[in-house]
């Protein structure tokens, strides 16, 4: 992997064959891994060898990932838990905690960290937990630093490194978490040629109109953190509250162009929380985009109440073709319930319309099993789903990710989570997996709302109205695209079926 000493090692697991299913072969993405890309690039120019393992990527086995670990040897070797969207790191880590096991079995002197949202949020049950020496609590940089420059003392002092989590003995020790870097432009450069970019694909749904050409892939950030604090929401975990710190567009743009100049990247995914905020980030971005007019196909997440008429054209003459908007339920008073917003059915409508105006498709985001959530309520929403008929939508059911304000209610609450005795660990977190298992509401069983999320995804992608609009919008093989999407049956080991509640709800069978 490289030839020179290789000081870090980051490691991408491979876990997507778990967590999707049949999805993962080919429907889902595989983006680069973010994090270890950005961490790459700041250690390296601190003159250490670091070299990037992504396993999911490369789809090897966990065994062939942990035997590759131990041939390189490194000083140290951090698994990056982080999913491809913001509350997905949780479902990351089964995979994670299974390849660092299997390093350890085959040389236990190899140091090894957790890093990520999920390890942030549960540090010191993730050092207990896991095979792991250390955990990092936090954004990752200074603390990595701080243990390969610990590494070169003969006695290292790890008391000394901020943000670090580890055993001493019998006890464990942590330190006060490192300051957030106030300065992304340290942070600039990332190191992409550490990853097998030819390998990354994007999401189906994000090319439907050209659907098989989804190679040319990567993913960015902008930003780091939110400013909001929807209490479903882990995001802001390794941030240390909800903030926003923005990259410069100069340097973003350095970015997209060494991307799109060296390895032919067509597809962009803004991985900001929030990226559609601050109008003098998002127009000089696209102010950039527009003056090298790449013919990107750029997609990324905003709010009904942050999308304003004045960001709409630059957006799509810049190459935003998709926007992810957050509408989660019909319900205002589910939505109040968890700080989503203060904006009625005709504000989500009439933006929904105005972003369709302006040529930008929509992936509409939907979750079911909210705490406030009965069957009438999600049947409303997901009536609301097939009334506003977007070019994609995204059914999730409600998960107390670690992290969130919901998983700290939930606990207190003694509410049932899959990480309590006798559920399913951590993969119960993933939205797509066998072992998946949602928030019970006071209404509705966990398993009833599994079952009424599935049921919603059928009902949207296989809906006539649904595949006449895909047919007008992208033409015949999109719509081929979808009803072979539509074949696929996720097992599920928690559904059970829910009560009818209208006549476009009928009970399901497990």
């Amino acid at each position: 992997m490289n030839a020179r000493p290789l000081d870090l090692l980051l490691v991408n697991a491979p876990g997507k064959a778990h967590v999707y299913q049949s999805l993962a072969t080919d429907l889902a993405a595989y983006e680069p891994p973010i994090w270890a890309t950005l961490i790459a690039g700041y250690v390296r120019r601190a003159g250490y060898g670091v070299a990037i393992l992504d396993a999911e990527a490369l789809r090897m086995t966990i065994d062939e990932t942990a035997r590759a670990i131990v041939d390189c040897k490194p000083r140290l070797t951090v698994f990056t838990v982080y999913g491809q969207q913001p509350s997905a790191s949780t479902q990351c880590m089964p995979a994670a905690g299974a390849v660092c096991r299997q390093v350890k079995a085959l040389d236990q002197s190899l140091p090894t960290l957790f890093l990520g949202t999920h390890p942030s949020a549960l540090p010191e049950r993730t050092l207990l937990d896991e095979a792991t020496d250390f955990v990092c609590e936090g954004e990752g940089p200074l603390t990595i630093l701080a243990i390969l420059e610990a590494f070169s003392s003969s006695a290292p002092a790890f008391d000394r490194v901020p943000g670090l989590w580890y055993r001493d003995k019998y006890f464990t020790r942590h330190t006060p978490p490192a300051a957030t870097i106030k300065d992304l432009s340290t942070l600039a450069g990332m190191a992409w040629d550490l990853l097998p970019m030819a390998a990354y694909r994007a999401h189906n749904w994000h090319c439907f109109d050209h659907v098989d050409q989804r190679s040319g892939y990567a993913s960015i950030y902008t930003s780091f953190g939110c400013p909001y604090r929807c209490t479903f929401c882990c995001i802001n975990a390794p941030f240390g509250g909800s903030s926003i710190r923005y990259f410069s567009p100069e340097l973003i743009i350095r970015e997209i162009d060494e991307l799109v100049q060296k390895y032919g990247v067509r597809n962009l995914k803004i991985a900001d929380e929030m990226f559609v905020l601050n109008q003098q980030h998002v127009l000089g971005l696209c102010d950039l985009l527009i003056e090298r007019n790449y013919g990107l196909n750029i997609w990324a997440y905003a709010r009904i109440d942050t999308v304003h008429e004045k960001f709409l054209d630059r957006l799509k003459r810049a190459g935003f073709n998709w926007l992810g908007i957050g509408i989660e339920s019909a319900s205002k008073f589910v939505r109040d319930g968890v700080d989503k917003g203060r904006f009625s059915d005709e504000k989500i409508a009439g933006i929904v319309n105005r972003i369709r105006q302006a040529g930008i498709y929509v992936g509409a985001n939907y979750i079911f099993g909210l705490p406030d959530d009965t069957l009438e309520t999600m049947q409303n929403t997901l009536d609301m789903a097939l009334e506003l008929n977007t070019e994609w939508a995204n059914f999730y059911s409600a998960m107390a990710y670690p992290g969130s304000a919901l998983h700290a209610t939930a606990s207190s609450q003694q509410v049932v989570l899959p990480e309590h005795p006798g559920g399913p660990g951590w993969i119960g977190y993933s939205q797509h997996a066998y072992e998946t298992l949602p928030l019970s509401t006071a209404a509705v069983p966990a398993g009833a709302v599994l079952s009424f999320r599935d049921h919603a995804f059928d009902a949207y992608f296989r809906s006539e109205r649904y595949r006449a609009m895909m047919l007008a919008t992208f033409g015949p093989t999109a719509v081929a695209h979808v009803d072979a999407m539509a074949t696929h049956t996720l097992r599920r080991k928690y559904a059970v079926p829910f009560a009818q509640s209208s006549q476009t709800a009928p009970v399901l069978a497990n």
